[in-house]
This record gives structure tokens, C-alpha cells and sequence, in this order.
């Protein structure tokens, strides 16, 4: 790695960190200025006023919000999220049962999606203005017009309530047999994976078309190359950079639609955790599966960041 190519990675990964600060901030700060806290919450509507000060006292809410800030934020830095002012269960230990199970949702929709898009894009890019690439940009934009919801609930409808092949809740992972975990998956991967192919293979397919316009693939087609070799061996290796970006773009839209798909198929996800733990006031839990959404998107668009700067012949070799 030349010093050029350092010197950019290593400015995206100070960025990186800087938003992560700064968007931790806006999590504690969002989250302080909610009406109600746990207090309220725990003790019901019921409680006098000098029951709630002296809980709120015991869970250290009397503190000021710049002191609970800080403590919190050195917990986080420790790999210490504090406790949850509902249960008293630590919350690493809460998210600790819970991640797995939205990892693996979000890798099995990225097994799928990934490769089926990339392809389809690139075959689009490949034979532009045929049937084939008419018919699928129309399916891609009514797709992308379409929300997870509706496609989640559309899926439910078609798939368990009409041919009642596939159950309607994944109430729990089963990773027993290849069926169970068709029945795990299938409508959530199918919910998720249909947005995120869309939008991948509208990008993917603008970046490949956008090499196949440049001059030098014209000199590549004198010299008699096929356009096989022509895509594969000078066309995407230059597109990888904002092929990257397409493929962390819409990843990244899936750690903000696994929120409603979890929900919507009470997948035991952490998503799932924190939309219960908003409506119980858990600010601690609230604010350490914010911030684990946050740093994957941070994180999925540093990667794509340094695909690009990696991929950049006139970088690579300077």
C-alpha cells in the first residue's frame, strides 16, 4: 500500500470515529429529552412524587445529563452498556442472546441478495436496451417504490395465509434441518432481500454501463476482445469502487429495514429488543442497540470507503 492510498484510509477511519462520537451524543441527547423515563415507567402513574425521586435517585437519573453522558460513553468504550433499569440484566448480556439471531438474518438475506443483484445488474449492464433489461428496470422501480412493510405483509398473505406454506411468525431460529430454516427465513429474507436487490442492481448496473461507455473499453473492443472478457477482465475491475459503495448503500438500508421486517415477524432479533425496550423507557438498552445499528452503518460505508480508494488504478499505481 502506497502512501497515498494510506493517508486516504486512514483519514476514513478518523472520520469514521468522529461521527461515531458525534452520533453517540445525538443518541444520549435524543434519548435524555423523551417524555417519561424508567422511573415512571417501573413505578406506574400512581406513584407521589417523592417515591419517583428517591427511585430516580437509585438509578443515578437525578445526576446531570453531561455526567451521565460521560460515565455511559466510558462504559461503551469498556465494552460496559450498564444495566437495564427494567430488569436489572446487564445489557450485554440482553443483547448478547439477541445479535446472533440478526447477524445471521442479515447474513443469509446478504448471501442471497448480494450475488443475485451483482449478477442480474452486470447481464443488464451487458445486453442495455434489451427485453431483458427493460423488463427488469420495470420490476427494480415498482419494487423500490414498494415499502418492507408492505411487501412483509403482502409475503404473509401469499405465503401463510393463502397457500399456507411458510409460518406467518418466526418466533425462534431453527437451524435444525434445511426446512426448518427455509420456514425461519423465508418470508423475512424474502421481504428484505426484495428491496435490497432492486436498489443494488439499479446501481450496479449504472456503474458497469458508465466503464462500458469510458474510451478505453472502445480501444479494448479494436483489439478484438469478446464481451465477456470485455466486462469481466477490464470493465468491472474499475468499477469495483462504486460497485463497493452500491453493495454497502444497500446493506447499509438493511440494518434500518430488519427493524420493521423483526417486528413484523416477531423475529427474535436485536431490533425486536430495542423496540421493546423503547416502549418500556430502557434507555440503556435503548441507546447501546442505537449505537450498534449506527457503528454497522459507520462501518459498512468505511468498507465501501476503502474498496474504492484500494480499487483506484490511478492510487494503486502512483
Amino acid at each position: 500500500m502506497n502512501s497515498a492510498i494510506f493517508r486516504l484510509v486512514a483519514g476514513r477511519i478518523a472520520s469514521a470515529v468522529a461521527s461515531l462520537l458525534a452520533v453517540s451524543a445525538v443518541v444520549f441527547a435524543i434519548t435524555a429529552v423523551l417524555p417519561g423515563d424508567a422511573a415512571e415507567e417501573k413505578l406506574g402513574q400512581e406513584a407521589t412524587p417523592e417515591t419517583l425521586a428517591a427511585l430516580r435517585k437509585e438509578m443515578g437519573l437525578d445526576r446531570s445529563a453531561a455526567a451521565r453522558y460521560l460515565d455511559w460513553l466510558g462504559g461503551i468504550v469498556k465494552g460496559d452498556a450498564g444495566k437495564s433499569v427494567v430488569t436489572g440484566v446487564p445489557v450485554a448480556e440482553s443483547i448478547k442472546s439477541r445479535l446472533p439471531n440478526s447477524l445471521l438474518l442479515a447474513a443469509v438475506t446478504t448471501a442471497f441478495a448480494v450475488p443475485l443483484a451483482l449478477g442480474l445488474g452486470i447481464l443488464c449492464a451487458l445486453w442495455r436496451g434489451s427485453t431483458f433489461d427493460r423488463m427488469t428496470n420495470m420490476a427494480t422501480v415498482a419494487v423500490v417504490c414498494v415499502p418492507e412493510f408492505l411487501v412483509a405483509t403482502l409475503a404473509v398473505l401469499v405465503f401463510a395465509v393463502h397457500l399456507k406454506w411458510l409460518p406467518a411468525l418466526s418466533y425462534e431460529v431453527e437451524l435444525s434441518s434445511p426446512g426448518a430454516m427455509l420456514r425461519s427465513f423465508a418470508l423475512p429474507v424474502l421481504s428484505l432481500g426484495s428491496v435490497i436487490v432492486a436498489q443494488m442492481l439499479r446501481m450496479t448496473r449504472a456503474a458497469v454501463i458508465d466503464q462500458l461507455s469510458a474510451p478505453y473499453i472502445e480501444m479494448v473492443r479494436l483489439k478484438g476482445a469478446s464481451a465477456a472478457r470485455t466486462v469481466w477482465f477490464h470493465a468491472l475491475p474499475n468499477a469495483i469502487g462504486p460497485i463497493a459503495n452500491a453493495v454497502a448503500l444497500s446493506l447499509s438500508y438493511l440494518l434500518g429495514g430488519v427493524i420493521i421486517i423483526e417486528v413484523i415477524f416477531n423475529y427474535p432479533g436485536i431490533a425486536r429488543l430495542m423496540v421493546d425496550a423503547v416502549t418500556q423507557r430502557d434507555m440503556p438498552l435503548v441507546q447501546a442497540c442505537t449505537m450498534i445499528f449506527c457503528a454497522g452503518y459507520l462501518i459498512l460505508v468505511l468498507l465501501a470507503d476503502v474498496c474504492g480508494i484500494v480499487a483506484n488504478p490511478r492510487l494503486r499505481h502512483r
